[in-house]
């Protein structure tokens, strides 16, 4: 899609309607920088939804704009972690030396704006230039667009992350020479029947705050009726201070990728959908390269490695909106609509996407349904405590000697956690 034009583009996603107008925006802004009357009209006839609605959603997200922008976009970080390490004060420092008046440099080459979490904040303080992600920055890198971002992932025992830093993360055959699609060839062996029963001896708690059990969510939705019913990985990690879902999209997708491939089997799914966060450019993508790999070797589309499970996954990008994080908001977002939540019941297992039997879960929530799958759930319970099973991730930045992200995999005291990473 991305080697397409506009037009070809707004052409070939045009019969599927509304579903993909976030899409077709997004495409626009990208091709002009800005999207115009005439171009939202023009998308808006194409998909068949009403300008007054194409237009309601452009102004709800942060990161489309009616008016045009420049060559050179540069989104400085001012949530609470940037601005503890001097984000205020790069952002002040940058309109004055680019002569920024409102938005624009004089001369227009540059368009610089302040904003909310960026997902960086390890990096602190850290900027967007166009999709380029900058950490720790000066005027000078952000003016050069250097990409100084060394990983920050730390453990003394390294389970979910075994993988971070030592595969290559587009790598299928580096994905399958490290375990990979394990979980998936045990399930095939289970049987998806057995699958749900099988997490259950587990313990395994949602990682996306909420701590809900994963098996009682899926087998909501496996027992809800009808024929189609969809998984979604919810990787809109939006809440300042919280970089440890993209250090997995960005190192290890195909985790990510069999995580959701194991839920569709398990509750009777073929399609799936990842929805990431604008602001994770390259997050993007490393998880869409990821995606066809899989599917060109077989582990996604038809049959399914000689299983006759069929299941697909595609990729939607959010355009800044941090409710989007809220999972009936991000039904929303897929749907082409304003991220609004909504009222709950029903709930997502019975009425999600597309008021179909859904199942959303985080990205770390499926990283921990891959390594599950693959030992089992007795060496799963030697991980974590009692009560929260598995290895835990958690991300540490701001006032901190060491900024990152860490995994922790035995009971720990949140001032063990903040020794591990050499106190504030």
């Amino acid at each position: 899609m991305q080697d397409k034009s506009f037009n070809e583009l707004l052409g070939e996603i045009a019969p599927r309607g509304r579903t993909m107008l976030l899409p077709a925006l997004l495409a626009a802004q990208k091709q002009f920088g800005y999207i115009s009357k005439e171009t939202a009209t023009e998308i808006g006839n194409a998909l068949r939804v009403p300008l007054a609605d194409v237009m309601g959603v452009i102004e709800f997200y942060s990161m489309l704009y009616t008016e045009p922008t420049a060559k050179t976009i540069i989104r400085v970080c001012t949530s609470p972690s940037c601005s503890a390490r001097g984000g205020r004060d790069v952002y002040g420092q940058l309109r004055e030396q680019l002569n920024v008046v409102g938005n624009h440099s004089v001369g227009g080459e540059y368009f610089v704006e302040h904003v909310e979490c960026l997902g960086l904040c390890e990096y602190a303080p850290a900027a967007l230039i166009n999709e380029t992600p900058i950490g720790e920055i000066t005027l000078k890198r952000i003016l050069a667009g250097e990409d100084d971002l060394s990983l920050k992932v730390y453990g003394t025992e390294r389970i979910i992350t075994k993988r971070v830093g030592i595969v290559n993360p587009t790598s299928l055959e580096d994905y399958r020479a490290n375990n990979g699609f394990r979980g998936f060839e045990e399930a095939l062996s289970l049987g998806a029947e057995n699958m749900i029963a099988f997490m259950g001896g587990s313990g395994l708690l949602g990682r996306g705050g909420a701590s809900f059990p994963t098996q009682v969510k899926w087998q909501g939705a496996a027992d809800a009726k009808g024929d189609e019913k969809y998984i979604v990985c919810n990787a809109d990690e939006s809440e300042p201070g919280t970089c440890k879902d993209r250090v997995l999209l960005e190192n290890d997708p195909f985790a990510i990728i069999e995580g959701l491939l194991l839920g569709g089997y398990a509750i009777g799914a073929s399609q799936g959908y990842i929805y990431i966060r604008g602001e994770y450019p390259k997050a993007q993508k490393i998880v869409s390269a990821a995606i066809e790999a899989a599917r060109a070797a077989g582990y996604l589309g038809k049959n399914i490695q000689g299983s006759g499970f069929d299941f697909d996954i595609e990729l939607r990008s959010g355009a800044g909106a941090y409710i989007c994080g809220e999972e009936t908001a991000l039904f929303e977002s897929i749907e082409g609509k304003r991220g609004f939540p909504r009222l709950k019941p029903p709930f997502p297992t019975t009425h999600g996407l597309f008021q179909k039997p859904t199942v959303i879960n985080n990205v770390e929530t499926f990283a921990n349904i891959s390594l599950l799958f693959r030992i089992g759930s007795d060496a799963y319970r030697q991980y974590g405590s009692e009560k929260s099973t598995g290895p835990w991730l958690f991300s540490l930045s701001g006032d901190i000697e060491k900024p990152g992200v860490y995994e922790i995999t035995q009971p720990t005291t949140l001032r063990e956690l903040l020794a591990l990473a050499g106190g504030i």
